[in-house]
């Protein structure tokens, strides 16, 4: 209800305000300070020539500057040449899932793929004996400390069937 109210007041006589705003005279801007102008700089010949004139003790404090500059050493700059890759990165097949044309093909070394993370941590939930940090970063090409730590602190879901007499209770 408000809205409506504030809108029929906005556009009450609209137009006669707008044609009154026009028609308002405009104002003139503040006038410039005279020494602003740098075309008078060109009628009077001795500041010209004083621009022009060579001072001969700034000349030579400035033959006395020594600038000795080098190139960082082994940059090749090539002009027209293909950017190339800077470091060639060492690559592993992984170890396919049930997922097959879904899962990444190839990984690189010290890292691993969703597929692989979620295999790993279910064998060595199912088996820790056999699915050690040790032998499992030897698989998979991992460090040792990062195995041990998605072990301690990723674990995956199991799903629990409770009995009926037990659902009742609950």
């Amino acid at each position: 209800m408000g809205g409506r109210l504030s809108r029929v007041l906005r556009s009450f006589n609209v137009e006669s305000r707008a044609r009154r705003e026009i028609s308002k005279e405009k104002p003139t801007p503040a006038p410039r300070h005279p020494g602003h102008r740098l075309d008078r700089l060109g009628d009077r010949p001795e500041i010209q020539e004083e621009i022009s004139k060579k001072d001969d003790r700034l000349l030579s404090l400035l033959k006395d500057v020594y600038v000795e500059s080098r190139d960082p050493p082994g940059r090749v700059k090539d002009g027209g040449a293909e950017h190339l890759p800077c470091k060639q990165v060492e690559k592993r097949l992984t170890k396919l899932g049930h997922l097959g044309d879904l899962d990444v093909k190839k990984v690189p070394k010290g890292k691993i793929s969703i597929v692989e993370a979620l295999t790993l941590l279910n064998n060595h939930k199912l088996n820790p004996q056999i699915w050690t940090a040790e032998k499992i970063a030897a698989e998979y090409s991992l460090e040792l400390k990062d195995v041990k730590c998605l072990l301690e602190f990723f674990i995956p879901f199991a799903v629990k069937e409770f009995p009926k007499e037990t659902r009742k209770a609950i």
